[in-house]
């Protein structure tokens, strides 16, 4: 057949008597016209582009600029694609009811879709490289395309075609939409006015492009690539290369950044203030601000999500016009098809869309705009509610800036429930955000569905409706079940993380007494409740994910047998096919339902909870002392570039800068008063109404020093943060003189800084910084006064010690300094600010007697006087009342006394004697005082802690450099290999844990339950097509035999599919929590009886998060991902396969379509797990900042810092928010691709079934399938990314698994050691070596010695000599590898560790206490009775004291003993010590971390209680073992004296004579 464009059957054709214009095929051919002369212009511009644009890769930001009209542009084409589409289509289905073929009907339409997607392709680039004057191409092509298809139009109408008719409504809306389009390009013209007028606009790209820090463009993208997500790809794939940094993916767009948000909401929020401000009991309404901020991108979400799911119908509706209309033609083979006249080949839309192949592909066009609106609409909500809770954060924040004080301290506002705030209610505002559409989205979703379930099946739907509406319920109350178990949960595992934290603190004691067992007991009983309380959790769970998968099931069997025993006519493919699809579409709304209406509770409680904390107290405003709050917030509106350019970002630090170097001397000012703050009759509350200060009249003197002393109590601190304007005034006034108002040039740039107090509280306040930021605290660094303020504070010895100098983080995250250490640093802070007045309260209180000493030499009266500042200095220590200018003498909240000490000398006679009998006191102690050091204990206490890390440390960063080098000689592809591979072998590990009955019963039922659920489907495809194939008999018999036969296989498969579901459902979850129980107990086990070594290594925040974080996700995460990614794939997987048994072409098709979704979830999951763990990293900084910020609110606001507080907080939030919105741009980049992915196998499902298909069940039952892999697809790949995330928790449990215990087994029985050894207490040491590990140096070497019974025995020497050491070898927790330690006649290696350590007695250095009973802190194994307690606790002094405690023995211990000093701590370890009747007692410098007389008490008892007794005591001050019958003295691992102290004492270069000179 010859082909010819108007077609060759036709004689009249070509005829064009009646005019040309009435040629029908002349038209067409007119058509073509217009798209040709496009496709001759725009093709030698784009390659010319093109040719040029290859070199620069990367479109510049700076051209990247939407002309007027571009998202409507986009959607016109788009439109018109569609419409085309449609054109090409009515042709093609026209022409085959021709003879020949004719051309005319789809040729103009085809170059017409090319036409049109040149054009949409030539404008994108003109648009990026900013070149409008190119557009009067696109501007003619409009115009040309506009007339030709209006002569089109008119001709039709002249002819009198029907509007019913399709070519002719499609010509219609084309005449429309081209209209439009040359309206876009005119309105273009109008505004940029690129040609026809003179003056051309300058436009600039928006801000954010121009700062090239952006990296986030989905704003500023086309609506192609925002809809798709294409710019992504460049991150994703380059993530493959190298892992996602915060560099990658930048800073946050301007409209999206907490600043901005902050002001739309705080805005909103005022506005609801002021609409209840004459409505006392109405509080404003933070869900009215909330709308009113963000309810544009809400409403818009919303439409989306309309759209979408409307589209979402189209799925049954098309299966089930492509099932009828494939019976049909199975049916109408034998009718042979009218041929049509060319004449009059015109279409209806009836006709149309009845062809099977049209409706295959309207299916494939539906499903993609359906998932992009998804997409869309989760899109933006999710960008909401970042940019909501980037706002509340603020919110927050500025409020917590002005909380008043007596709110934190009277309790009204805990710390706990402002980090609640922060962590929790802001994110359950954003959760319920992100479900927020679908409240309103789902009614309207069920109510269709129902309607055309009733379309299709009739009555016999509603009852199918029902099953699933009766059910939601259930959901709802398991949904709230779940929520009760994971609360209950949470209790428990908060109990068993602090037992799990003592153990790990008190270890080395736990080890030494042999108690691991014990404590070891009490946290599997706590774990067994918290697995108890994990059992109902996981029961809820499963019975939620059965509930999921049953009621579907449950629905269609009561629908179609219902239908099955209610009509006569048989139930028919489509129909069937159709409702199962639509049942599938109904279950999950209202499965989500109970999900959001908890959301919404929650949301609802939330917000409750904020607008209390909004509206609760504020602190005064204190404007007298200048700068006013206001000033802060414009600052740092100043400060984010809201307003400013890119270049300005960082102004306001260089005014800082500024401020701080001008010279100070010269802004004193005259001094006219000699007053900076004077206090006139003021009374001062802590909000409760009662004044805690009354009656206070005092000044205080500028550049002089002023002290406040008074007993305990009296109000010393209150009056220092009165001053500050802390406290609540109810009359008087603090007057503040004005300092630095003599040069007003730079009072603007002055304002921050002009009434900051340099205050160091009483209790220290660290930031999680470096030691050097924490003495800075944001002024400008300055190399010579940051040595002088940290050699005042004396800090650069413990500097030294720390592994990284200054620059060592300090804080929760970081180091843990003692508290000396601390006060210390905050001290320096004070001296270092430049500021002209300084508060001190109690600065010496954790500082020995030297460090005092040294800081007021140096600090005090050096430092501070030198640079004439003003201070305050709240003290106990009276003996440097001398160095005052100023006293104030406090009593009981009022002001006893004022002046200088002369005036008070002759004032108040009482008062100064009371004061120099204190002063002599004072001195006394002093004097015993100077031998205890405590400085030089907290840094060995530093260094102890320290020096194994550091050790440790260096060896890592050796392997690691060893590693990078081998690294870099192998090339990269190993390197992506590990980073795409999927940690299949931690997966094996974890599922075997579980057990393996488990594990196969789980793949056994699960491979059963899909079985049988594909056979449902089976069962109802074969039902359906014999139905319709017995249409031929009539026999009503056999109809209803096999009626009943049907149904009841039908109803027992999917008994059992119900059955399997909850068998399944139920075994995952059963198998996690085995999992979970067993890989704890390991865990804990194994740490439990670890060498000491690893916990000298280790630090404790890593092996506690192994118990923390890790647990918690083997127990409730993993077994979720486990059964959902096992599910969809499974699905996916039974899918694929119903549908090639089907149609066996599909699967040639498959193989493409396979290709791209293993590159996809391969490209997808390295990038998601990055963009996961900057999520989580950057989000702890945030919760530290704020519950920072909390505790250190008064300094903060005495520093007047609370500018750059918030900067600071601002810019935590944005990077927290921009790392979660790529990642939740990541998530969506993934599903659009793999719904893609599911329409085309939709759509090759819907062609091959449809020309090799069997019969029409089958048909139907492919197309089905199809669907669902659409929907399951994503889940696939998402839940294998969490996954591989989720196994790096058990990946990190078992690198603690592969740890070697220590050996605690012995060559002889415990039998065989007699049960009262070692009675004597005989000690023999011979050639003793002793290491710490087999790869390090000997730390003792060759010791020899003898120990007599009873013996009291000294060791010491210089620090690091191995004292220590050999008191752990008594212990064996080190490694004895040459000689032996002989004890009454057993060699101690020969021993079991746990006999060995039960018969010996220890007094650590460190005091530790256990929380529970003193009871149980003297004796855990409940061995003794109480005279034997009360006995031990007499000898050690303690036992009034006890009996004084409510419940006596069993009064309670807290956690490490808090509620006990530290030298009754050590008395209890003392009596501990003596419960155990044990020959020999080892005391490891047990008096070192006590006062004098706790001291004396000691050595009292030791000499008497333990009279009969060998006693080692290892000395850190030599005076101690003056007395001791032997005395032992180590060098450097060696023995180099030993003898008596007196005989000693006679050799004058013996190193103990020269220790006990230097008093070490």
């Amino acid at each position: 057949m010859r082909l010819a464009f108007c077609g060759n059957d036709n004689a009249s054709a070509y005829n064009i008597s009646a005019g040309v214009l009435r040629n029908v095929c002349f038209v067409d051919a007119l058509n073509l016209v217009p798209h040709v002369f496009l496709l001759f212009i725009t093709f030698p511009i784009l390659f010319i582009g093109w040719g040029s644009q290859s070199s620069k890769v990367q479109i510049h930001h700076n051209t990247w600029l939407h002309f007027p009209g571009h998202n409507l542009r986009w959607i016109l084409t788009f439109t018109l694609l569609f419409v085309h589409v449609c054109e090409i289509a009515e042709g093609i289905v026209s022409d085959t009811q021709m003879k020949s073929r004719h051309l005319h009907l789809f040729l103009p339409a085809i170059m017409g879709f090319v036409a049109a997607t040149v054009s949409i392709v030539y404008y994108h680039n003109i648009e990026t490289s900013n070149f409008p004057k190119l557009l009067l191409a696109l501007f003619l092509y409009w115009i040309m395309a506009f007339v030709t298809k209006t002569i089109k139009l008119v001709r039709y109408c002249q002819d009198g075609v029907p509007f019913s008719q399709l070519r002719f409504c499609i010509t219609g809306i084309m005449v429309i939409l081209y209209g439009l389009l040359m309206a876009v390009e005119i309105n273009v013209i109008r505004v940029r006015r690129y040609v026809f007028f003179m003056n051309p606009q300058k436009v600039k790209p928006p801000e954010d492009l121009q700062d090239l820090g952006v990296r986030f463009l989905q704003p500023f993208v086309n609506l192609l690539s925002k809809a798709t997500y294409w710019w992504m790809n460049t991150l994703i794939i380059s993530a493959h290369k190298k892992p996602v940094d915060l560099k990658a993916i930048g800073k946050l767009p301007i409209a999206m950044r907490a600043l901005t948000n902050y002001v739309c909401l705080k805005e909103a929020y005022e506005e609801q203030k002021k609409k209840v401000a004459d409505q006392p009991n109405r509080s404003p309404s933070i869900w009215l601000a909330m709308y009113s901020a963000f309810g544009r991108p809400i409403l818009l979400s919303s439409t989306f999500r309309y759209l979408a799911d409307l589209l979402g119908f189209a799925g049954p509706l098309c299966i089930s016009g492509i099932v009828q209309g494939f019976q049909n033609t199975t049916n109408n083979t034998n009718i042979t098809e009218k041929v049509k006249d060319p004449s009059n080949s015109y279409l209806s839309s009836e006709e149309f869309l009845r062809n099977v192949y049209v409706l295959a592909v309207l299916l494939f066009l539906a499903l993609i705009l359906q998932r992009t609106f998804l997409q869309a609409s989760y899109y933006v909500t999710t960008e909401t509610g970042i940019n909501l809770r980037g706002a509340l954060l603020a919110m927050i924040y500025n409020k917590i800036l002005r909380l008043s004080t007596s709110n934190l301290s009277m309790g009204e506002m805990t710390l706990g429930q402002i980090n609640n705030l922060v962590a929790i209610e802001t994110n359950q505002l954003m959760w319920f955000l992100f479900l927020c559409p679908n409240l309103w989205a789902m009614p309207v979703q069920i109510i269709m569905g129902v309607i055309l379930l009733y379309n299709l099946l009739g009555v016999s739907a509603l009852v199918g409706a029902a099953v699933i509406v009766l059910l939601a319920p259930i959901q709802y109350f398991i949904a709230t079940k779940l929520a009760e178990a994971q609360k209950s949960t949470l209790d428990y595992s908060t109990e068993r993380l602090k037992k799990t934290n003592e153990i790990l603190k008190g270890i080395k004691l736990l080890k030494l007494y042999a108690w691991e067992h014990i404590f070891c007991t009490s946290v599997e009983e706590t774990r067994m409740k918290e697995l108890t309380s994990l059992k109902t959790f996981a029961l809820h769970t499963s019975l939620s994910i059965f509930m999921n998968a049953a009621i579907p099931i449950a629905a269609v069997l009561a629908t179609f047998v219902t239908y099955a025993y209610t009509n006569d006519k048989p139930l028919q493919p489509a129909q069937a096919f159709a409702s199962l699809s639509l049942f599938h579409i109904l279950v999950t709304p209202l499965f989500l339902l109970s999900t959001v209406v908890r959301f919404a509770v929650k949301a609802i409680v939330s917000v409750q909870k904020l607008n209390e904390f909004l509206l609760s107290d504020e602190i005064g405003d204190d404007s007298w002392r200048g700068g006013d709050s206001s000033v802060a917030y414009e600052s740092c509106k100043k400060h984010t570039g809201l307003h400013t350019k890119a270049i300005n970002r960082r102004q306001p630090l260089r005014y800082q800068l500024e401020s701080y170097e001008q010279p100070r001397k010269p802004t004193r000012p005259v001094e006219i008063d000699d007053i900076a703050i004077k206090v006139t009759n003021g009374y001062f509350s802590w909000g409760s109404g009662l004044a805690t200060l009354s009656n206070i009249n005092i000044r205080i003197p500028t550049g002089q020093m002023t002290m406040i002393v008074g007993q305990v109590g009296c109000g010393k601190s209150s009056l220092l943060l009165a001053i500050l304007g802390e406290m609540q005034t109810l009359e008087g006034k603090v007057h503040w003189s004005n300092v630095n108002e003599t040069e007003p040039s730079f009072e603007a740039s002055r304002s921050r800084n002009r009434y900051s107090v340099a205050y160091a509280a009483q209790k220290p306040w660290l930031l999680n910084a470096t030691v050097e930021e924490n003495i800075i605290f944001g002024s400008p660094f300055n190399k010579q006064r940051y040595k002088a303020v940290t050699d005042a504070c004396s800090l650069q010895p413990d500097i030294d010690l720390l592994p990284f100098g200054d620059q060592t983080e300090i804080g929760e995250r970081g180091i843990n300094l003692s508290g000396g250490q601390r006060q210390r640093i905050c001290v320096a802070r004070a001296l270092y600010q430049n500021t002209n007045i300084v508060f001190l309260d109690d600065p010496f209180s954790a500082l020995d007697i030297h460090l005092s000493d040294h800081l007021m030499q140096e600090g005090i009266l050096k430092f501070l006087q030198e640079d004439k500042r003003t201070l305050v200095l709240v003290t106990h220590k009276l003996q440097y009342l001398p160095h005052a200018d100023w006293i104030i003498a406090m009593k009981d909240g009022m002001v006893l006394r004022e002046g200088t000490l002369k005036d008070i000398q002759n004032k108040d006679v009482e008062l100064y004697e009371h004061w120099k009998t204190l002063m002599n006191r004072q001195d006394q102690e002093l004097e015993k005082d100077m031998e205890a050091d405590q400085t030089t204990l907290e840094r060995k206490t530093l260094r102890r802690a320290m020096y194994p890390r550091e050790s440790k440390s260096q060896l890592e960063d050796e392997d690691e450099e060893e590693e990078e080098e081998e690294d870099e000689d192998d090339n990269m592809s190993t390197v992506l290999r590990l980073r795409t591979k999927m940690p299949w072998k931690t997966c094996w590990r974890y599922l075997t844990s579980g057990g393996f009955f488990l594990l196969f019963l789980m793949i056994f039922s699960k491979l059963l339950k899909h079985s049988v659920i594909v056979a449902i489907d089976y069962w109802l495809a074969t039902w359906t097509s014999m139905d319709n194939a017995n249409d031929v008999r009539s026999v009503d018999d056999v109809k209803s035999t096999n009626k009943t036969y049907h149904v009841a296989v039908f109803s027992i498969l999917s008994g059992a599919g119900i059955v399997l579901c909850l068998i399944t459902s139920l075994t995952v979850e059963w198998m996690g929590l085995t999992a979970a129980k067993n890989l704890h107990h390991n865990l804990l086990n194994k740490i439990i009886l670890g060498p000491i070594r690893f916990f000298d290594m280790t630090p404790l925040g890593l092996i506690l998060n192994r118990f923390s974080a890790d647990t918690n996700i083997i127990d409730q995460h993993i077994p979720p991902t486990l059964e959902s990614l096992t599910r969809s794939t499974l699905l996916c997987l039974s899918a694929i396969g119903m549908i090639s048994y089907a149609t066996p072409w599909f699967l040639v098709a498959l193989v493409p379509l396979g290709i791209a979704f293993y590159f996809i979830q391969k490209y997808f999951r390295v990038a998601s797990k990055d963009l996961q763990e900057l999520d989580d990293s950057t989000q702890l900084p945030l919760l530290c900042h704020f519950s920072e910020t909390a505790e250190g609110l008064t300094t903060i606001r005495a520093f007047r810092h609370e500018a750059r507080f918030k900067q600071r907080m601002l810019e935590l939030t944005d990077t927290n928010n921009i790392a979660y919105l790529f990642l939740s741009a990541a998530n969506r980049w993934l599903e659009v691709r793999t719904d893609y992915l599911g329409a085309c196998i939709v759509l090759t499902a819907a062609v091959t079934s449809i020309t090799e298909g069997p019969n029409s069940g089958f048909v139907g039952l492919g197309l089905l399938y199809a669907l669902t892999i659409t929907n399951y697809l994503n889940w696939v790949v998402r839940n294998l990314a969490d996954l591989e995330v989720q196994m790096g928790a058990v990946k990190k449990v078992h690198s603690f698994l592969n740890m070697e215990s220590e050996n605690y087994d012995g060559y002889l029985d415990p039998s065989q050691v007699p049960k009262d050894w070692p009675q004597e207490g005989e000690i023999k040491i011979e050639n003793l070596c002793v290491r710490y590990e087999n790869n390090l140096k000997p730390v003792l070497k060759h010791v020899k010695a003898y120990i007599k019974p009873g013996q009291k025995v000294g060791i010491c020497g210089r620090t690091g000599s191995g004292k220590s050491s050999l008191s752990l070898a008594f212990f064996r927790m080190v490694d004895i590898f040459d000689g032996r330690i002989v004890i009454d006649g057993i060699d101690i290696s020969k021993l079991p560790l746990h006999t060995l350590r039960s018969r010996l007695s220890i007094i650590l250095q460190d005091p530790i206490l256990f929380s529970g009973s003193i009871r149980f802190n003297l004796d855990p194994e409940c061995k003794c009775t109480d005279d034997r307690l009360w006995e031990a606790l007499e000898i050690a002094q303690l036992k009034n004291m006890v009996k004084s405690l409510p419940g006596g023995l069993d009064a309670m211990v807290t956690e490490g003993g808090e509620n006990f000093s530290v030298g009754q701590r050590q008395l209890f370890c003392l009596a501990r010590a003596f419960v155990r009747k044990s020959s020999i007692l080892i005391m490891d410098e047990a008096t070192a971390s006590i006062d004098m007389a706790t001291e004396n008490i000691l050595q009292k008892v030791v000499m008497t209680a333990f009279a009969d007794r060998t006693v080692v005591t290892i000395a850190h001050r030599v005076s101690h073992i003056l007395d001791a019958n032997i005395v032992l003295v180590l060098s450097e691992g060696f023995l180099v004296e030993c003898d008596t102290a007196s005989n000693l004492l006679l050799k004058e270069d013996g190193l103990f004579t020269t220790l006990v000179k230097t008093h070490k």
